[in-house]
């Protein structure tokens, strides 16, 4: 089999694919009630996808991915109250925004350890923090920037209280981006980049230009994080300091250990399983779901993602998987 004929098989949709998406749409509809906190799965899945294409396709490790999801935030903020409240074109300026500041970022990454990105994406991240809270004759500062109307989608469906038509409107975003990094990632390109992380200096031999394919992918996914960010202010009407949060970057980081990294759906399962278990916890224990999270990413590490779905095998003697 050639490497081109197993890149095509890869690509290829299985058919419980489809069944899935079909069943993401459709939960709008059938759970009216949830489609505030559907929205939020929605926007946090992206942003996870967005972080699993450096994490898990090229090994780069970064605590500072909410750097794009603010920047684009406020991007489209900014744009809807001072420019025009499209929401669609509002949704381009926030992800060329994050593109474009993810390029100027790669050129701190390209070089250095895993300890030094970390730090040096931390940092980028903290900068933009202090912006945006110093300059508050722009940003509204510590109080956020308010006012931000967004006008209907598609010029017919107005935003409603009930968060109806932002879930749809951040899922169907979701599923083309997710059609995006799927394509790229099943394809020569992608490739390439799974063979910088799994051996640069392998790859370097054989001549794949590590440094561009690097700075390439990392601007495609923190365009991607723009557009999370960019659905986050639209469907909030708001854009506050906290998108710049290291919160935000440790949260999209657990999501991906949770539900897998180097495999896009990974990212959706562990923002839903995430968010959920965020809710549920919350409702009980308001003051220590913190804990309980904490609790539930030890045994998933000890125990194993598929093993923590057979308890009947915990302790079989295997090691975890």
């Amino acid at each position: 089999m050639t490497a081109h004929t197993t890149l095509a098989a890869q690509a290829r949709w299985r058919p419980w694919e489809p069944v899935l998406w079909l069943a993401a749409l459709a939960t709008p509809w059938l759970f009216k009630e949830h489609a505030l906190i559907i929205n939020e799965v929605a926007i946090v899945a992206l942003f996870a996808v967005s972080l699993d294409l450096i994490l898990g396709y090229t090994g780069i490790v970064s605590l500072g991915h909410a750097a794009f999801l603010g920047f684009g935030a406020y991007s489209a903020a900014l744009f809807a109250k001072h420019v025009m409240p499209d929401p669609l074109v509002g949704l381009l300026v926030g992800t060329v925004a994050g593109a474009l500041l993810g390029g100027l970022f790669s050129l701190t990454i390209l070089r250095g350890t895993d300890l030094t990105r970390i730090m040096v994406t931390l940092g980028l991240t903290l900068i933009l923090f202090e912006l945006a809270n110093k300059l508050d004759w722009l940003t509204g500062g510590a109080d956020g920037l308010q006012g931000v109307t967004i006008g209907p989608l598609l010029g017919r469906f107005e935003f409603d209280l009930y968060g109806q038509v932002a879930a749809w409107y951040s899922l169907v975003v979701l599923l083309l981006m997710f059609v995006l990094a799927r394509r790229l990632v099943h394809s020569p390109f992608g490739a390439t980049l799974k063979a910088v992380r799994d051996n640069r200096l392998r790859a370097m031999a054989i001549g794949i230009p590590v440094l561009s394919r690097l700075s390439v992918v990392y601007t495609l996914a923190a365009g991607m994080a723009g557009a999370a960010g960019a659905l986050l202010a639209q469907t909030t009407g708001f854009a506050s300091l906290d998108v710049f949060s290291i919160e935000r970057s440790a949260d999209v980081v657990m999501m991906l250990v949770i539900g897998g990294v180097g495999w896009l759906y990974g990212g959706v399962a562990g923002a839903v399983v995430f968010k959920l278990l965020h809710d549920v916890v919350a409702g009980i224990t308001p003051q220590y779901w913190n804990f309980w999270v904490g609790l539930f990413l030890v045994v998933l590490v000890l125990v194993g993602r598929e093993r923590l779905l057979k308890p009947w095998t915990w302790f079989s003697g295997k090691g975890a998987v």
